[in-house]
């Protein structure tokens, strides 16, 4: 069934609200990738709160769903995720790549409860997904894998080889959601490595495609479970269309703010358009 219209409302506010958090976190701790948090806000928060089956309670469990953080520099905006399921207190955010902290700049699945890998170098969280969801299929576990890639990883062939044994494999346990934002650290997408008609390339290497906008929970919700419902045998990708920056006008569209420290002026202006965002 299609979320209704209230819960739609709670979530574009738990993701007002966690925009807000994540650059208040980020300008107080002067590090951090605030572009690709801010463009997978919805993605997380979607899958977090709605499709995936995963709590504190189950996170040991053999069926439980697996969420992948392919891009491991948006970790800020995972964590917020992960401390409002409860996997740790929200006060520890305030400990974000700090030295000891359990919260580094990329993932640590061996220090971070919820962290199902340890991501950072790109490319690698696909070809452990598809070992993740080939394992699930062995032993019957059930369940499924959930990797959110960026698409400027899409520059990393490990990517395509793992597409490949998806398919050859039949993972149809298998559900990636694309964090197309169009940039990436160098400059936008299409001039450091063009990639071509995204949708088909999936395609042609195996996979079922969906499609839709990455900043509408609404369409969000229902491309991820129209992919986990499909009766195809073969891997399933989500290209969800987003903005980078998502929320704050300066930092939109633009790879400034891929890694950049966000200065008091900044801050400033991002917190106005934040709070006062809809």
């Amino acid at each position: 069934m299609p979320l209704t219209e209230t819960r739609v409302q709670e979530l574009d506010a738990l993701c007002k609200q966690f925009r807000i958090d994540t650059v208040e976190l980020l300008h107080a701790v002067q590090t951090g990738h605030a572009g690709g948090s801010l463009s997978v806000c919805e993605i997380l928060v979607t899958l977090y709160m709605e499709c995936a089956n995963i709590t504190p309670e189950n996170q040991h469990d053999a069926g439980r769903d697996r969420i992948v953080l392919c891009k491991g520099h948006a970790a800020p905006m995972l964590y917020r995720c992960l401390c409002e399921k409860g996997f740790f207190p929200k006060e520890e955010m305030k400990t974000l790549r700090q030295p000891g902290s359990r919260l580094q700049g990329h993932p640590c699945s061996k220090k971070t409860p919820g962290v199902e890998l340890s991501t950072g170098p790109l490319g690698l969280g696909l070809s452990a997904s598809v070992g993740m969801a080939c394992a699930k299929k062995l032993s019957k576990a059930g369940g499924y894998i959930f990797p959110v890639l960026g698409d400027g990883e899409l520059n990393e062939g490990t990517v395509w080889e793992a597409a490949m044994s998806a398919a050859k494999f039949a993972c149809d346990n298998l559900v990636a959601i694309v964090d197309w934002n169009k940039v990436q650290l160098d400059g936008l997408a299409k001039d450091v490595m063009p990639i071509g008609d995204l949708a088909a390339k999936w395609a042609s290497f195996g996979w079922k495609v969906y499609e839709c906008d990455g900043h509408n929970i609404a369409q969000l919700y229902n491309a991820i479970e129209a992919a986990k419902n499909a009766a195809d045998p073969m891997p399933r990708v989500v290209l969800a269309n987003t903005i980078k920056g998502k929320g704050v006008s300066f930092m939109e569209g633009t790879n400034k703010f891929h890694g950049k420290a966000i200065t008091d002026e900044e801050y400033e202006l991002a917190m106005r358009e934040l709070r006062g965002a809809k």
